[in-house]
């Protein structure tokens, strides 16, 4: 190179990371300031460097454009086909020790051919571009201002390739020199292949510009009176251009050169370094879009929120896309009167809590949805789902009054209550009577209707005789008709009740469903009533009724209930909790889609899934051996008729003369009243709330939890439910209970000689029940069981370590088949005998139970059926198909399958017991695997493609067999090829499980990612950080 040309000299200048301030830069010695044996060193360095690249030859080279920020990390070098995070790779324990020192760890001494060679072609491209005529004038001008002003904007993009190199510049380099030039401007495809860190710099790119701007010309003025030679220092962007002028000495410049190189090369590496050790956050290229299209609709969202009009956004605060979207894929165009007027109430606008409650099909789901998507979309909040519906805290609100589950809401709802004064609860509910004592609880507003948008006629079946029923009528009815059907002999003596003649009158064009007293009477009534149909009802859909039979099989590996087998083809089916839910959600869609016309079933169809039909038939006024409910009543009836598709809806109640008066009595009394459980269900309520109070610290004190209590539905429920005892008698009973049972600690702390306070702190067994949820009753049962355990753990099989997980609460619904119980105990191993013989259940025993015989020895009850139900369970694992263990125990498949789920959700609760309490440490490992044998339930070669959605068990083993064995298999499987390969599998199906098992993948790399940035994040407590962070402030 010409040693006269003016040349631009460029460095960049890092602020370390992990230092208090980002104005810590780096500054090339001057030549005064070298040693004498500077330059000696740096021509031997560079002679060692040139061989060393010689030898090892260089590889093409792609150089990421320079980009320079006032962020930790503002310089990242990409290499070429090498991944650009490899410069960035994570530090060694040494490195991330040496993070406070002033000198940089030398982590890139092989890399140093790579910067000569870097630095040479800069010099080479330098003489270049200086030697073009209309740049000599303009060189010095070009250097100060252009690269200092305009350095945020003029990207610098270098290719090497080879001893080909390229400098592209900018638009303004390209009107300065007549050269095309290339421009970087960050947009979506460039922050997909660019490092993160520079993806950062792209989010402040402006602020940056506006900030380097300032700096330049602070630095112009400060260099105009300072020595010519003297390099110019930028605080944050640290570029350093300095100062050309036409009578400078070749003499300076020579000396100037070397310490350059030296320069650049150090703190070249230095970036690097810097690179290496920052923790750059991953960009999700998937998460980008999703984040991208989310924020669009929250801007519309915000702005039509934050506008002056009464009316907030074209749709109810909402975006339109979602009224279109309402509109495409549920086919509403317009809400109903009440719907409108309830979502523009004072009490909604205000955000203000709300109970509204309308009759069964009445739309009160709809209103629900948006106000969660105002809360999510307009005002960016979480909202919390309470199952079966969704709303920001919602419930059917009636269920407030049943059993557990009601104490368990109440419980949820008292928590947010008192937690939170900005929450805002809506609730939900068809049957709602002592609305007053809901609405004191929640502290809400209340709307009512009484809307349906089809019309309910109700009647009344006594023989063959129906009555309509009338509130007007004196005694509540009025004739409506005969019924006009020929019935045989056979057909009477089968039929009494005339289903057969009710039903015919609706089906097959229109749905009907019939309400039975019991699981088997819905097998028995849907057989009956297929036996007596005519053969024209196996034409109508036969071809989707098949469809339906082949899936059924498919779901249940090749077995197909024989009773379905049966009336499917007639568009008959019985639904009930003996089925598994696969069965109940297959059977249930071809309902809904009009292949099944008619469906047996339980009450629990009414309170649960949502299948309306033209006609409901109740076969007899009750449930199981109860006599029906009001509220039960209306649930059942509310299913007549479906929005859109009927005109009118019918109920008919079948009963006998002598249930007549009740039945009367049942169709005018008003709704049963909703009462609080939480003392009722005392250690599933008041016990549990206690506890969670505690140990969540929500109220720990005596004070407190009374107060706390006050403001429950129990609390506003008091002078109803409270005869004999007094709250704060029932309060303090309650704290006494537990800390006698050795779940709670009292501290006393006397205030003064009058005042004493109460605090209360949970021990060490308390919060293994709390975090564990278990109930309490059985917390002091499992700890005795997990102790006797380790006494003697049989590990030769997974039998004893079921019976441990096998859920308490189902042991009183076992009824064991002695027979059943007899032959498979007598076909366990030495090994499994001796867990029964541990537990005390004797092959005896059980002999004489099966065989009738007289029993002196008394043996516990619960143990021998818990462990019958473990043989159920440790069965099941062995052959994973519910069929073969449903019929080799003789118990239903729904019971079996709902039985696994209960052990699975146990099992991972013991575990979360145990991890609290160090003497259970050997559990650990051993229920981790349990709990995923016990969802998932197949071979453990296929539990990780059943974590895919989409992915039972047929499919699983399908895919297993054509070689997917892995998520990562599936995750880059072409779905096309799926389709060509599995039966039976769609292409939209096929789409589905990819982009799931892609999902997944993401996920757990995700999570591995944080892992790691966590293992090398420097701890807080590092010894000698807070005084190392001092010295440098």
């Amino acid at each position: 190179m010409d040693e006269g040309g003016s040349r631009i000299r460029r460095r960049v200048s890092l602020p370390k990371r992990n230092r208090p301030s980002l104005g810590c830069i780096f500054s090339a010695p001057t030549a005064a300031e070298l040693e004498p044996g500077d330059e000696g060193k740096e021509e031997e360095e560079m002679v060692a460097e040139n061989r060393r690249r010689k030898t090892a030859g260089v590889l093409p080279v792609e150089v990421q454009p320079l980009l320079l920020s006032d962020s930790p990390e503002c310089l990242v070098l990409g290499g070429g086909d090498t991944n650009p995070d490899l410069l960035r790779r994570m530090p060694t324990d040494r490195e991330v020790g040496d993070q406070h020192n002033d000198s940089e760890v030398d982590m890139f001494g092989d890399c140093d051919s790579f910067t000569e060679n870097f630095i040479a072609q800069v010099d080479d491209l330098e003489q270049k571009y200086m030697q073009l005529p209309e740049h000599k004038k303009h060189a010095t001008d070009f250097a100060t201002e252009n690269l200092c002003s305009e350095s945020i904007k003029n990207k610098l993009s270098i290719t090497t390739t080879g001893n080909l190199t390229e400098l592209q510049t900018d638009k303004h380099t390209e009107n300065q020199s007549g050269h095309e030039g290339v421009t970087s401007e960050p947009g979506a495809d460039l922050l997909y292949d660019v490092p993160s860190s520079q993806a950062i710099y792209f989010e402040n790119l402006q602020n940056s510009s506006n900030d380097l701007g300032d700096h330049s010309m602070k630095e112009r003025d400060w260099k105009s009176s300072s020595h010519n030679t003297v390099n110019e220092e930028l605080p944050h962007n640290c570029i350093e251009q300095p100062q050309q002028n036409d009578e400078s000495s070749s003499k300076v410049r020579t000396s100037s050169d070397m310490n350059r190189r030296k320069s650049i090369k150090d703190h070249l590496k230095s970036a690097m370094t810097g690179n290496a050790k920052a923790q750059t956050p991953i960009f999700s290229r998937s998460k980008q879009l999703k984040d991208t299209l989310l924020s669009e609709e929250i801007n519309i969202a915000k702005k039509t929120i934050e506008s002056s009009s009464n009316d907030l956004g074209p749709f109810y605060s909402l975006p339109s896309k979602v009224r279109d979207l309402y509109a495409q894929f549920k086919g509403i165009e317009k809400l109903y009167e009440w719907q409108h007027t309830c979502l523009t109430l004072n009490s909604v606008q205000e955000r203000k809590n709300l109970i509204y409650s309308l009759p069964t099909s009445g739309g009160k789901t709809l209103v629900a949805e948006i106000l969660m998507l105002q809360e999510l979309l307009c005002c960016q909040k979480d909202v919390l789902m309470i199952l079966p519906y969704v709303a920001i805290v919602q419930e059917k609100l009636h269920m407030i009054g049943e059993g557990s589950r009601g104490a368990t809401l109440e419980m949820t709802l008292a928590k947010i209550l008192y937690t939170s004064k900005t929450t805002q609860i809506i609730g939900m509910s068809a049957t709602l009577n002592n609305v007053e004592d809901l609405q004191k609880f929640l502290q809400a507003e209340y709307y009512t209707s009484q809307f349906r948008p089809v019309e309910l006629k109700e009647y009344l079946k006594i023989n063959d005789t129906i009555y309509e029923v009338d509130s007007k009528a004196e005694n509540g009815m009025t004739f409506s008709r005969l019924l006009n059907y020929k019935y045989s002999d056979t057909l009477k003596k089968m039929d009494p009740d005339h289903l057969v003649a009710l039903v015919t009158e609706v089906i097959p064009n229109y749905s009907c469903l019939v309400f039975c007293p019991s699981k088997k009477n819905c097998e028995n009534v849907a057989e009956m009533i297929c036996k007596f149909l005519s053969k024209e009802y196996l034409k109508h859909k036969e071809k989707e009724k098949c469809e339906v039979i082949k899936n059924l099989k498919n779901i249940g590996n090749g077995n197909l209930c024989p009773v379905l087998k049966r009336t499917i083809p007639f568009g008959v089916a019985y639904h009930h909790s003996g089925l598994t839910s696969d069965e109940r959600k297959l059977l249930e869609e071809a309902y809904s889609t009009g292949v099944l016309c008619l469906f047996t079933c339980t009450s629990t169809l009414a309170a649960g899934v949502n299948l309306p039909a033209r006609r409901v038939i109740l076969r007899a006024p009750y449930v199981a051996k109860e006599f029906l409910k009001r509220n039960q009543y209306k649930q059942m009836i509310g299913r007549a008729g479906r929005a859109g598709i009927d005109t009118i809806g019918e109920s008919i109640l079948i009963l006998q003369e002598k249930d007549k008066q009740q039945v009367l009595e049942l169709i005018t009394k008003p709704l049963e009243n909703c009462y609080s459980h939480l003392v009722q269900e005392f250690t599933k309520g008041i016990q549990t709330l206690f506890l969670s109070l505690i140990g969540l610290k929500i109220a720990t004190n005596l004070d407190d939890i009374y107060h706390f209590m006050n403001g429950t539905f129990f609390g506003v429920q008091q002078k109803i439910l409270l005869k004999e005892k007094s709250l704060w008698e029932i309060t303090v009973e309650s704290l006494r209970y537990l800390t006698e049972k050795g779940l709670l600690q009292k501290d006393t702390i006397y205030k003064s000689e009058e005042e004493v306070q109460y605090n209360f702190h949970i021990t060490k067994l308390g919060r293994a029940s709390f975090k564990g949820t278990i109930d309490l009753a059985y917390c002091d049962i499992l700890y005795r069981d997990l102790k006797k355990g380790l006494e003697g753990l049989v590990l030769e099989s997974l039998l004893h370590l079921i019976y441990l997980t096998t859920p308490y609460d189902l042991v009183s619904q076992c009824n064991p088949d002695w027979m059943i119980y007899f032959r498979q105990f007598s076909q366990l191993s030495p090994a499994e005998q001796n867990v029964a013989a541990i537990l005390g259940v004797s092959e005896s025993f059980i002999g004489k139970k099966a065989s009738g015989q007289a029993i002196r020895k008394k043996v516990d009850k619960d143990i021998v059926n818990r462990l019958y139900l473990s043989f159920v369970l440790y069965t099941l694992l062995k052959e994973t198909n519910i069929w073969t263990v449903s019929e080799k125990f003789n118990m239903p498949r729904g019971y079996i399958q709902n039985l696994l789920t209960g052990a699975a959700s146990f099992s991972s609760c013991v575990l979360h017991f145990c991890e609290e309490l160090e003497e259970f440490w050997v559990y650990r490992a051993l229920l981790v695997e349990l709990t995923k044998k016990l969802t998932y339930c197949v071979k453990a070669e296929l539990i990780p493609l059943m974590e895919v959605t989409g992915v039972l068990e047929g499919r699983a083993k399908q895919l297993y067999s054509a070689g997917y064995k892995s998520l990562m298999h599936l995750a880059n499987a072409n779905p096309e090829v799926l389709v060509r390969t599995i039966d039976h599998l769609s292409r939209r199906q096929a789409k589905r499980i990819v982009s799931s098992a892609k999902m997944l993948l993401h996920e757990k790399a995700e999570a591995l990612q944080e892992e790691v940035e966590e293992l090398l994040r420097l701890p807080s407590d590092f010894p000698g950080a807070v005084a190392s962070s001092t010295d440098k402030a």
